[in-house]
């Protein structure tokens, strides 16, 4: 089957904001303790840290990591996670019903984010608690000294201020399930407040409100409008957060759910719109999709260890393996990112490690790649610059979720140096090639320096730590120019990456 698409150099989306490929920790499961931070393991530098996981990471080239939460921070005190480890309190975690020791709190998660290349997104517990604590925390982090928080910092031995710029208000807020669970109205009081306590202290903060956990609240999207309704002048972003999954053993339904995060993304932009022209403002809020990934593998398991109701220390929860399949999602859900940068400016996949995450560990052993790490490495790498708008001619099926659903799903980014033009695409089709066909404006000079693939017979193919090289990519050669076109041959179920030096 053939697909037609049409590439302009001077057809824009948006310049890519890189936090598109920021990432997410949490105090849940393993992804801190056994992740991470893993005192004892081979690997472990001076301070407890995976190196082998650090490598990883840094490879990956995630400019900022959110963290403490997630559900975790609604119930979170910030000064458990400070101080001596022998002086710091075991907590119940409400969230996730385990143990939480504090051995990992925000000054050691800072010294990681050095370590690992990247910066903190931190979040404030407006659940429990609210400004007065969120503006403590803030001052502990980031006042050089001179006072009672700033010192308390460097009593604990971080002479200098953290400085971290970005912040979210709370998480999740919405939700019935969340400790301090708000209505629209109190959310968007309390993060006004907070936020105006915060600039008063930074004005230069960026800032970042709760938005709907999903789609498929009851409030979505009456919530969002509420809340900007209330705090549009104080806030930078709002939130958004979405999974997949494929329960029906359904490979084209489950590949379309991409439609529905576009129309979420659409329908918030029109929110916006809606509160930017109500307030006459000149700011216009960007989204934050702060959560996203595949999960649904792990809920089994996760059902049966948390109804054993024994307050694990970091239990095997959410531990998604995720397979080739997911591969093809993945890759879609971060087209759809690119596509859709003019919205999205922030983007944390969930999590980074052993939680729904792209790399895994052994304790004591192994850390590998998942098979999801690969679209998102490729993304992360080749994706920063200027989203170029397609216009795309190809065949379509229907599914549960939207009719019209094109096998092609693609987009374009034109490189920050203006030296090269990437392709991302996944074919979508069960069991046909789609021939490419690319038309190239302002493109004169073109010529394919790489195209890598990844496929697989089984897409239900995983890595393990015994088989780590099960699902990865290839450098292929199908792919070539002529006539001031790309031509190439994409295989059915197929991720790929084209990159044109041009």
């Amino acid at each position: 089957m053939k697909t037609n698409v049409v590439v302009h150099r001077d057809f824009r989306i948006a310049t890519i904001d890189s936090r598109l490929y920021s990432s997410f920790l949490e105090h849940l499961g393993r992804a801190i303790y056994g992740g991470i931070y893993e005192p004892g393991h081979p690997t472990a530098d001076e301070d407890g840290f995976r190196q082998d996981v650090l490598d990883l990471v840094r490879d990956l080239d995630t400019p900022y990591c959110r963290y403490p939460g997630g559900n975790f921070v609604s119930a979170y005190n910030w000064e458990d996670g400070v101080g001596p480890r022998a002086e710091r309190p075991v907590r119940l975690d409400l969230a996730w019903r385990t143990r939480e020791a504090n051995q990992i709190g925000v000054n050691e998660f800072v010294d990681w984010c050095k370590k690992a290349n990247t910066k903190p997104m931190l979040a404030v517990n407006l659940g429990s608690r609210g400004l007065d604590a969120a503006r403590n925390f803030l001052e502990y982090c980031n006042h050089p000294g001179g006072t009672y928080w700033s010192d308390l910092r460097r009593k604990h031995g971080w002479s200098n201020p953290h400085d971290v710029k970005l912040w979210c208000l709370g998480n999740e807020m919405d939700g019935p399930w969340q400790v301090g669970h708000k209505s629209a109205y109190e959310y968007g009081r309390l993060a006004d407040e907070t936020a105006k306590a915060m600039r008063g202290f930074d004005k230069s903060l960026e800032l970042v409100v709760c938005g709907s956990s999903n789609s498929d609240m009851k409030t979505y999207p009456e919530w969002e409008a509420q809340v900007l309704e209330q705090c549009y002048d104080s806030a930078d972003h709002i939130s958004l957060h979405m999974y997949f999954a494929n329960r029906e053993k359904n490979t084209l339904n489950y590949l379309a759910r991409a439609t529905k995060l576009d129309r979420y993304i659409t329908t918030i932009g029109g929110v916006i719109d809606y509160i930017k022209a109500k307030k006459r403002s000149k700011k216009t809020i960007g989204i934050s999709f702060d959560e996203w990934n595949v999960w649904y593998h792990s809920n089994q398991q996760d059902k049966e260890i948390l109804a054993r109701d024994e307050w694990p220390d970091a239990p095997h929860l959410l531990e998604d393996i995720y397979n080739f399949e997911d591969v093809l999602q993945v890759g879609g859900i971060l087209n759809t990112f690119i596509r859709r940068s003019d919205r999205v400016r922030i983007a944390c996949i969930a999590q980074l490690v052993n939680v729904i995450a792209p790399i895994m560990t052994e304790d004591g052993g192994a850390a590998w790649r998942q098979t999801i790490y690969y679209p998102f490495y490729y993304a992360s790498r080749y994706g920063r610059g200027t989203a170029l708008q397609l216009v795309v001619d190809g065949p379509t099926y229907d599914s549960d979720e939207e009719n019209d659903v094109p096998y092609l799903d693609v987009s374009a980014v034109h490189s920050e140096d203006g030296k090269t033009l990437t392709f991302f695409a996944v074919n979508r089709h069960p069991s046909t090639s789609l021939d490419l066909d690319v038309r190239l404006e302002g493109f004169g000079n073109a010529r394919v320096v790489e195209q890598v693939e990844m496929t697989h017979g089984d897409l239900e193919a995983v890595n393990t730590a015994a088989r780590p090289k099960t699902v990865v990519p290839v450098n292929v050669e199908s792919g070539k120019i002529e006539d001031g076109r790309l031509r190439a041959a994409l295989k059915p179920f197929s991720y790929n990456v084209i990159r044109l030096s041009v």
